[in-house]
């Protein structure tokens, strides 16, 4: 007997069903936005409801990543050692620095990270651990920090080439933070058209007081509530739709 799938917090709250397996889903947030909790708030969920998680962490660290999941009622480290979640360390790499976790990046160098996609991603594995099926979400939480180090066209070709086609091959959901305004119209244009869905994260400040909010702005392969809907955030930092 087949187990149903854990749903995606948040996102499935708005289709009409599912999302299906192998769709790369493009966030694009604004800085001031509740992006980074929501993507935690997710990550979560779908790990209490027996799915196994892949984080690219690059905008925070790892031990962040940890705690913060910690705090939404998991114990991050057991499910490491279960092999049920994989923290990628990308941070470290963006200071400069050499990461003493397990799982790193040691370049955020186009050049190489096309190297390690093609070894590993698209060849669904990682190291030792295979990330193919449909219970394996990845999420990469601030996809903007590889290109500080690289052009907009290598950078967005790598995207289009090997993270994105990599959903497909391994039949993962891939969602992929990018900060909105940041790079050039072309850039959100070829990701957008080459994505499955699309997502905005915004603080609206316009309200008294300001309201966190999010919309699916286009979604390929299902239906969906394309409004804005209001975000709340628990003590714990959980994120949830507004009812």
């Amino acid at each position: 007997m087949l187990l149903p799938l854990p749903r995606i917090p948040i996102i499935e709250d708005l289709t009409s069903g599912p999302v299906p397996a192998g769709s790369w889903i493009i966030v694009e947030y604004a800085g001031a936005s509740r992006w980074y909790e929501a993507s935690l708030t997710v990550a979560a969920g779908w790990l209490k409801a027996g799915g196994n998680m892949h984080y690219v962490a690059l905008g925070r660290s790892p031990d962040y990543i940890r705690s913060q999941l910690n705090r939404l009622g998991l114990n991050a480290e057991e499910l490491e050692n279960m092999g049920r979640l994989s923290i990628v360390d990308g941070f470290t790499a963006s200071l400069g620095q050499k990461s003493r976790e397990k799982l790193a990046f040691d370049s955020l160098k186009v050049a190489d990270l096309s190297i390690f996609f093609s070894k590993n991603i698209v060849a669904g594995r990682f190291g030792e651990k295979s990330i193919s099926g449909e219970d394996m979400l990845r999420i990469v939480d601030n996809g903007s920090i590889v290109a500080r180090f690289n052009e907009e066209k290598t950078w967005v070709e790598v995207m289009l080439t090997r993270a994105i086609p990599s959903a497909r091959t391994t039949e993962n959901r891939v969602i992929v933070g990018v900060l909105k305004g940041l790079h050039s119209p072309w850039v959100y244009e070829q990701l957008e058209q080459a994505a499955d869905g699309a997502i905005d994260f915004k603080l609206d400040e316009a309200a008294d007081p300001p309201k966190n909010l999010m919309r699916i702005r286009m979604m390929r392969n299902i239906g969906f509530d394309g409004r804005w809907h209001q975000l709340c955030v628990g003590p714990n930092l959980e994120v949830t739709l507004k009812k």
